[in-house]
C-alpha cells in the first residue's frame, strides 16, 4: 500500500538566488562584495538600528560585520539564504557593541522587585494605533537592556533561554526585561512621547 504525502510536508530545497554573487565573492572578487552589499546594507542597517540608538554607531557596525562577512565568507555553505547569514554576523556584531559598551540588565533575582507593579489603569494594546515611525521612535526611547532583549525576541526570533545564555543573564531576567520593555513601549507610544 503506498501512502500519499501531502504537498506540504514534502521538504522544501533552498535556492539561493545570489549564489553567482557568492561564489564570485568566495574568489575574492570585489564587484561581487560591493553587489551584495548594496543588495543588502539597507537592510542590515535598519536591523543594527534596532539595537542602537545612533546612526554612527549603526554604520559602524554594519561595516564591521561585512567585513566579517567577506572574511568569513567561505564558512558559508549555502543552506539558508546569504541574507540570513548575513543577519546573524549583524545581529551578533549589534549584541557585541553593547554588550562592550555594557548595557544595563537588571537581574530579577538580584533586586526583590514583583513582577506586578501598581499600575494606575490597564492599557488596552487594541486600542492604541500602532505606525512604524511611532514605535521606530519609542524604541530609541527604551533603555539599551530593554531595547535590547525586545530585539532579540521579537524582531529577531531568540527565545528567553537563547537571549539569557547569549546575555549571561538568568532566563527570569530575559522573561522580566521583556515584559518591562514591552510595557514602556506601550506608555511612551500611549504618551505621546514617540
Amino acid at each position: 500500500m503506498r501512502v500519499e504525502v501531502p504537498n506540504y510536508l514534502t521538504p522544501k530545497i533552498y535556492i539561493e538566488k545570489n549564489t553567482e554573487l557568492v561564489k564570485r565573492c568566495k574568489c575574492g572578487d570585489r564587484k561581487a562584495q560591493y553587489k551584495l552589499y548594496k543588495l543588502y546594507s539597507k537592510a542590515m542597517l535598519n536591523t543594527c538600528m534596532r539595537f542602537v540608538k545612533k546612526q554612527e554607531e549603526a554604520e559602524d557596525i554594519l561595516q564591521e560585520a561585512f567585513i566579517d562577512a567577506f572574511t568569513k565568507i567561505e564558512s558559508f555553505r549555502m543552506e539558508s539564504s546569504f541574507g540570513l547569514w548575513l543577519k546573524q554576523i549583524v545581529v551578533n556584531k549589534s549584541i557585541n557593541y553593547l554588550r562592550a559598551k555594557r548595557i544595563e540588565l537588571v537581574d530579577i533575582e538580584d533586586h526583590k522587585h514583583t513582577l506586578e507593579e501598581a499600575e494606575p489603569e490597564p492599557i488596552n494594546e487594541e486600542a492604541i494605533e500602532y505606525h512604524v515611525e511611532q514605535i521606530q521612535q519609542a524604541l530609541f526611547l527604551l533603555s539599551d537592556g530593554y531595547r535590547t532583549v525586545l530585539n532579540m525576541y521579537l524582531f529577531e526570533g531568540y527565545d528567553h533561554q537563547e537571549i539569557a545564555t547569549y546575555l549571561g543573564i538568568t532566563e527570569s531576567t530575559s522573561r522580566t526585561q521583556y515584559m518591562r520593555a514591552k510595557k514602556r513601549l506601550i506608555q511612551i507610544i500611549k504618551n505621546g512621547q514617540a
